[in-house]
């Protein structure tokens, strides 16, 4: 029977041996030297020194971890892939929700790529046009920096189309490292806006993605009562020099999540549902992504440490005398 170990002999080990052999050596040559100046026997001097190199052996190899037995373990790649869809149209600027609409966005989106750092996430922003941010990845920071930067005026605003956005995350999740996808379970789309939808195409796609089986849960931000939306110092205004004030339209929102058979949640001056999204993502089965057999051996040290403790009680039990007179 092999046995390996899990550490090496470092400085810890051999300064505890350098250390053992020095005070060792000290009372082998005290004892000896008593037992030669009372011209007494020495013999027995033996047993303590064969015992107590042994328990300390015993602890030394403990220490280095020893492994032995064969065994073979399944380990399993298991996980989701999870896009993030961010409006930044210009009412997301809005301060209903404070500090803003979208700030407010981009703190409960971080907390949802930290709840989920073992799968893959990717952002897709969008407006009335769709920009793939960031592809699906492992790298969680990177995602936490796109996120970071996200501002409404990073894509031309023209109006709210939920149908691009819908339609890029359909695509990418169904070609995933240049292969096409034919099973669509642990696949979601978390779709993050004011809810004021103006595209004609959204209600087809959202068919096309229930028929995939793809989750897709929608999340509302803002408040009925609503606010200004500002632009510099002043307040964006219509054609006829009045303040727009927009409100949460939550309806086309929760009317995406009915058609696909997902969820609708809500951010607001007064609850705030993202522990919800995540705790229904949770509930979701990862995907079977790949799987192999490991040699998996256990840290045996315990075997050890209990015979040097044997040994140990033994030595305080047992009685010998050293110099015999």
């Amino acid at each position: 029977m092999d046995i390996t170990f899990f550490r090496s002999i470092g400085v810890l080990e051999l300064s505890f041996l350098v250390i053992f052999i020095g005070f060792y050596l000290t009372f082998v040559y005290k004892t000896i030297s008593i037992g030669r100046k009372v011209r007494s026997s020495t013999d027995q001097l033996a047993f303590k020194v064969v015992i107590r190199t042994l328990y300390f052996a015993l602890m030394l190899i403990a220490l280095l971890g020893p492994t032995f037995g064969e065994s073979r373990r399944e380990v399993k790649s298991v996980g989701k892939d999870i896009y993030l869809l961010m409006d930044l149209s210009q009412s997301m600027d809005a301060t209903d929700v404070k500090p803003s609409r979208i700030e407010k966005a981009k703190f409960e989106i971080m907390n949802i790529i930290k709840s989920f750092n073992a799968d893959r996430l990717g952002l897709i922003i969008f407006s009335d046009e769709s920009f793939l941010q960031c592809p699906l990845t492992y790298d969680n920071s990177a995602m936490l920096l796109f996120v970071e930067t996200l501002h409404t005026s990073l894509i031309s605003n023209s109006g709210t189309d939920f149908s691009p956005a819908l339609k890029m995350a359909l695509e990418k999740h169904q070609v995933v490292d240049n292969q096409t996808v034919n099973n669509q379970q642990s696949k979601i789309i978390i779709l993050i806006s004011d809810g004021e939808d103006f595209g004609d195409e959204t209600t087809q796609i959202a068919k096309e993605i229930q028929d995939l089986q793809i989750k897709l849960y929608t999340v509302g931000i803002g408040t009925k009562k609503g606010s200004k939306i500002p632009q510099g110092y002043k307040f964006k205004r219509d054609n006829k020099g009045d303040d727009v004030v927009t409100t949460l339209n939550s309806k086309p929102l929760q009317d995406l999540a009915e058609l696909t058979g997902g969820k609708y949640f809500e951010i607001n001056d007064k609850d705030n549902q993202i522990s919800q999204l995540i705790n229904s993502i949770d509930l979701l089965e990862g995907e079977l992504r790949s799987s192999k057999e490991i040699d998996a051996a256990a840290n045996r040290y315990f075997y050890f440490l209990l015979a040097a403790f044997i040994l140990m009680v033994l030595d305080m039990v047992i009685k010998v005398k050293v110099v015999k007179i």
